[in-house]
């Protein structure tokens, strides 16, 4: 074989490496790329939910503590009601991006928080008619179911940063 062939050869076999290297490097930081941008916008659906979260349970914590006296002022309890409402419609909201976001297990422990929360407020509505209605009948075994229903959100909502955490990659994040 010529030399001159052979070093022409030799360039187009070490070109084509070349290109073929490029092009796998480039797929892989693509990949990796849209790894941290689908990871981003996971992060924020789910801190945004638990944001709401938050907001929301202080919106209800206020309503149990004006519910707490023994005339509560019905006024008051319903305008704490309607910011709880607002602050609820809130984690719909959110909850919404984090079902769009998923995956499946972060899902799953999502609506776990979710039947939490409705099992609670339902306690709280009943509550707030009852107060209405002056019927203190079951004020004492409502408050202790809620306190209760209240500790099942709190774990489900653990739950659910425990699932958020392991799709985010971040395993330090564990519930005891």
């Amino acid at each position: 074989m010529d030399a001159g062939l052979a070093a022409l050869l030799g360039a187009a076999v070490g070109s084509l490496a070349t290109l073929g290297s490029a092009m796998v490097t480039g797929r892989a930081a693509a990949r990796s790329q849209f790894a941290q941008w689908r990871r981003q916008h996971r992060r924020d659906a789910y801190a945004n939910y638990l944001a709401a979260v938050y907001d929301r349970d202080v919106a209800l914590d206020v309503v149990r503590d004006a519910l707490r006296a023994d005339r509560p002022d019905m006024r008051e309890v319903d305008e704490k009601m309607e910011r709880f409402y607002a602050q609820v419609r809130g984690v719909h909201r959110a909850a919404e991006f984090v079902i769009l976001e998923g995956p499946q297990s972060v899902v799953e422990a999502l609506y776990r928080a979710v039947h939490a929360a409705d099992a609670l407020a339902e306690v709280m509505r009943r509550m707030v008619r009852d107060a209405h209605a002056g019927d203190t009948s079951r004020k004492a075994a409502d408050s202790a179911l809620a306190a209760e229903r209240e500790h099942l959100l709190y774990q489900a909502v653990k739950g659910l940063r425990v699932a958020a955490a392991d799709v985010l990659g971040d395993s330090r994040i564990r519930v005891s």
